[in-house]
């Protein structure tokens, strides 16, 4: 900053005055009112000396003076600093400051008792006038906006509470506990009788409970698809609030410039007589992705494995939404179908939810061929295939299949499961004439065991004591013939062609007819939650992967190193050490180069 006189600062006229007394070591003057003065003969000595070195440009100066016309002031000017000619010289000279007063007379016209300098900035009164505040509309909306994001901030919080989302998962394991052990589907007499309220289970659980909770379809339940939501929110807060930005941070790559810093990190070492570059080269060669600036190093590895979580509530999302979707979107149904009859799909798939929509597959019609079953050599049934054709809606077979067990059909998103089989019928010759088809009926034996039987009789059937033969069947092998007194007949197979005569009537199996018991169901989900388990095994894998970070700093001679690891933390110190004993040794201290 520059001193000068205020005698060669400022024109005459420039202002209303007094007068204005100043001094200094080289002289002093009185400026008077009409701006008039004549400088001593020290001050044209200094201005010639100062000249030679310099050349200062009044129009540069910024200087604001505001006076009160009522109240004399002292003011200190002081100028910035001025662009500078040099010119041949050695002389050298500086100013002290001036201390002016500045005496005003009052005035009518208070309009010119400002002092401007050219160039210099406005005044605080020549500024624009602020900008108005806001409308009581605005500021209730910028309120209104605070208030949400502070709300919305809790609820995230609250939601991405690790304990809260463990809660929630034992609460959907407890609830699919329970919806197993609940038969589901059934029809509510079927609760009544099982769970009554005089004898409830534990003293308070019965019918009432299962069927207002809907515990009786438990997988599309209210309380059940609630619960699923819920953890979906959990995971969706987790991932945004705590996973996302971790993986920010992950991804910013900085330098540390302090060997102390370095050092307090899980792992650091020192390598003396090394070069930075060569650990980097190092590190490369490792696996790691090496940034050099100047002395400082950053190396990292394992990124991946800060993405995995993410990936880990992904896939547990896609879970969770095609179960959802299934539950809410899907058509089941179960139907016997004896040999040789026919059934439409859409007669037999009934919607489980409110999403569920009907395709045009649902007007393809079931042709049963026919149904057969497979034994063990102790007689046992072993498996059981039915021979199915599809027609579209013109009569047309669009497709053909044997099922089995574990073996179902799939035309376009409905399947088509084998689960269970019955009798449907025995067919028979009677004194050589026929066949007729006799209705075949289960009847109840204790144990798991199946049995069918048949009655054909004999004599007046509209007497009020008919009295016939008795057939039973367990399977579709043999059949057991009993007379009109209830005693044992003989044994003959379907199609043996060996006929029997009982009470004077000859009787010849033809067949026993079978039925096949198919489950049918559309479930959109399926993909959906497939690719949800595919995502959640591959982004398992990936989340063992050990996310490695490495700062090194060159300190003359040596190579400050230091990093830490979010997994593998025994083995990370034997990977470095294994990783620093590669770095070569320098023989010269100009083979290091700081940049």
């Amino acid at each position: 900053m520059l001193y000068v006189p205020i005698g060669y600062t400022f024109g005459a006229g420039m202002f209303k005055m007094d007068s204005i007394r100043g001094g200094s070591p080289y002289g002093a003057g009185v400026f008077s009112g009409d701006g008039s003065r004549e400088p001593s003969e020290k001050e044209l000595e200094l201005a010639q000396h100062q000249g030679n070195s310099k050349i200062l440009h009044s129009s540069t100066m910024e200087t604001l003076l505001t006076l009160n016309p009522l109240k004399p002031q002292t003011h200190l000017l002081k100028l910035p600093n001025f662009p500078i000619y040099p010119r041949i010289s050695t002389h050298r000279c500086s100013f002290s400051p001036i201390s002016c007063k500045l005496t005003s007379q009052p005035s009518k016209d208070t309009t010119n008792s400002k002092i401007v300098v050219p160039g210099a900035a406005p005044s605080l009164s020549e500024e624009k006038e602020p900008p108005a505040a806001p409308a009581e509309g605005s500021r209730r909306k910028d309120a209104g906006g605070v208030v949400v994001k502070r709300l919305t901030k809790k609820v995230l919080s609250f939601l991405a509470n690790l304990p809260l989302a463990i809660g929630e998962m034992f609460a959907i394991a407890a609830l699919m506990a329970l919806g197993t052990a609940i038969d589901q589907g059934e029809k509510p007499e079927y609760y009544f009788q099982k769970y009554p309220e005089d004898n409830p289970i534990l003293g308070f659980f019965s019918w009432r409970w299962i069927l207002t909770l809907g515990f009786d379809h438990m997988f599309s339940s209210p309380v059940f698809l609630g619960t699923l939501i819920l953890l979906g929110a959990s995971l969706m807060a987790c991932t945004y609030t705590t996973q996302i930005p971790m993986v920010k941070v992950a991804r910013r790559w900085s330098f540390l410039h302090s060997a102390n810093t370095i050092k307090k990190l899980e792992y650091s070492d020192s390598l003396p007589k090394a070069s930075i570059q060569d650990l980097g080269v190092v590190l490369s060669g490792a696996g790691y992705e090496v940034f050099l600036k100047g002395p400082s190093l950053y190396a990292f590895k394992g990124l991946a494995g800060r993405f995995a979580p993410i990936g880990v509530h992904l896939a547990l999302l896609l879970i969770m939404s095609g179960g959802t979707y299934t539950a809410t979107g899907s058509f089941k149904g179960s139907v016997t179908v004896p040999q040789g009859l026919n059934f439409v799909m859409g007669d037999v798939l009934g919607p489980s939810g409110f999403l569920s929509t009907p395709t045009e597959a649902f007007n393809t019609e079931v042709h049963v061929n026919r149904f057969s079953m497979d034994y063990y050599d102790s007689g046992e049934v072993s498996q059981f295939h039915t021979d199915l054709s599809l027609f579209d809606i013109d009569g047309k077979e669009v497709m053909r299949k044997t099922i089995s067990v574990n073996d179902p059909l799939r035309y376009e998103g409905v399947t088509i499961y084998q689960t269970d089989w019955s009798i449907s019928a025995i067919q028979i010759l009677k004194d050589g004439e026929g066949p007729f088809n006799l209705a075949v009926a289960p009847l109840t034996v204790n144990g798991d065991k199946k049995l069918y039987g048949s009655f054909l009789p004999i004599g007046n059937a509209d007497s009020t004591n008919v009295k016939g033969i008795s057939m039973l069947l367990r399977d579709l092998q043999s059949v057991v013939l009993y007379d009109q007194e209830g005693k044992f007949a003989g044994v003959r197979r379907p199609n043996s062609k060996l006929p029997i005569e009982i009470d004077g009537t000859k009787i010849e199996i033809v067949d026993a007819i079978g039925s096949s018991g198919l489950d049918m169901k559309t479930d959109p989900g399926v993909p959906i939650v497939y690719a949800g388990f595919g995502a959640l095994m591959l982004t398992t894998c990936i989340s063992y992967l050990s996310h490695t970070q490495i700062w090194a700093l060159q300190d003359g001679t040596t190579v400050v190193v230091g990093g830490k690891t979010n997994r593998a933390k025994i083995e990370f110190p034997d990977e470095m050490n294994r990783v620093l004993d590669r770095v070569p040794e320098i023989n010269q201290p100009s083979d290091v180069i700081c940049g």
